[in-house]
């Protein structure tokens, strides 16, 4: 197929939407926990809510895909979303607020198996390496400005009445119960809904699937499941995701907690510039991956990453503001590595090995949760030392990985020249 620019348009903007909704739960926690009086344990069940559904539909959505095409299964993936984000925004209890997470993570699971393959067939095959790389930039730009929108919100709908004019004036005159912060909900139904109109009246091409992008049968996740490496490449991607949605959804309530730091307007920020450093690093990842071994860029990452924590964890307030964003910098390349390593390790059935992976996402609502829970019983700041257990087992497999190939290096001097 030649390429689609319009289309390749379409799916980063569907990247931003993806990453701008999935990661603002970090600088809504520590409102949330006030507005509902919330403990810690209680406040982590709403990102397990998210993610939970990651780890339920992430392998069922490839094979309803390979069914029913992209197109529909994209319009089913943005109504979820829309019937999530309106039902919080019209009943904003804590209770609707985990349904309305479970709902718009089942539907941002099932774009998240739509994309990739959908970019390589608008894209063309032989740029799909640039357009997987432009597609996570896009997502670390929407991760590091929805913190600074909702922000700005804040500020504007806490003003006068008289000041709140135009789309704020529309937001906040839907807001229920005097709940500024849900507005935010309100903005993504809107974008949602624009979404799904755009959607009608986009022809999508017919995505071949390459044979290590089928779902297989579950006989075959079967037989993978009892292979040693894919269990614990499986948990090296529990551990990662895990490790990063622990540091974004409590770094905000952290630096409330200890260091007396606004979650409104600081707090937010340093979880948007957690994101932003995040794409950073994810660049020089790229760079250093053409020079080093990645195991040994993981092993490197990892230790620093650790460090880091030390001083988000331990420091004074002005040093936390910055060891957290620092601390997404360097755990950036881990994903990817990871995941390449795994793949790398097992000879065949690629397809249903990445479903698995994928699955893996279900750490976003595993660690939060075991964090959430220690907090109320040890405090936040000795919950959040599990992270060096989930780290540390990162390390492990960086020492531990054993692929059949391992990524093409060259010299910083044949680097420069090409």
């Amino acid at each position: 197929m030649q390429r689609n620019n319009f289309l390749v348009a379409v799916i980063l903007l569907i990247w931003f939407i993806i990453s701008f909704v999935t990661n603002i739960l970090g600088p809504l926690m520590p409102i949330i926990i006030q507005t509902y009086r919330l403990s810690l344990t209680m406040a982590a069940f709403l990102p397990f809510s998210f993610f939970l559904a990651y780890g339920i539909m992430s392998i069922p959505a490839g094979m309803m895909i390979e069914r029913i095409g992209e197109k529909k299964s994209m319009l089913i993936a943005f109504s979820l979303n829309f019937i999530g984000a309106i039902a919080f925004g019209l009943y904003p209890d804590y209770g609707i607020a985990l349904g309305s997470l479970f709902v718009i993570g089942i539907g941002m699971a099932m774009l998240q198996v739509i994309i990739n393959p959908l970019m390589r067939t608008a894209g063309g095959e032989e740029h799909f390496a640039f357009f997987s790389v432009l597609g996570q930039l896009v997502f670390g730009l929407a991760s590091f400005l929805s913190p600074f929108v909702f922000s700005y919100l804040m500020q504007a709908l806490s003003g006068d009445a008289a000041d709140q004019q135009g789309w704020i004036g529309f937001l906040g005159g839907l807001v229920k119960n005097g709940l500024s912060w849900t507005a935010l909900y309100w903005l993504f139904s809107l974008i949602f809904l624009l979404t799904i109109l755009m959607l009608l009246f986009i022809k999508m091409p017919v995505v071949a699937l390459k044979e290590d992008e089928k779902s297989g049968a579950a006989s075959v996740y079967g037989r993978l499941l009892k292979n040693r490496d894919v269990v614990l490449f499986f948990l090296g991607i529990v551990a990662y995701v895990g490790t990063e949605q622990a540091l974004a959804n409590w770094m905000s309530e952290f630096l409330r907690s200890y260091h007396g730091i606004d979650p409104n307007k600081a707090g937010a920020q340093v979880v948007g510039w957690f994101w932003g450093l995040m794409s950073v690093g994810c660049l020089l990842g790229l760079v250093l991956l053409k020079l080093w071994d990645s195991k040994l860029i993981l092993k490197i990452a990892t230790v620093i990453a650790m460090i880091v924590l030390t001083f988000a964890l331990f420091g004074n307030g002005q040093v936390a503001l910055y060891a957290f964003p620092v601390a997404g910098f360097f755990i950036s390349v881990m994903f990817s590595i990871i995941f390449s390593l795994a793949l790398n390790s097992v000879e065949e059935h690629h397809g249903s090995f990445s479903g698995i992976l994928c699955s893996g996402i279900f750490g976003g609502a595993l660690v939060p949760l075991i964090i959430g829970s220690l907090g109320d019983w040890i405090g936040l700041r000795f919950a959040l030392v599990f992270l060096y257990f989930t780290l540390g087992y990162i390390l492990f497999l960086a020492y531990y990985a054993r692929p059949m190939v391992n990524n093409k290096t060259v010299s910083f001097k044949q680097l420069i020249q090409t």
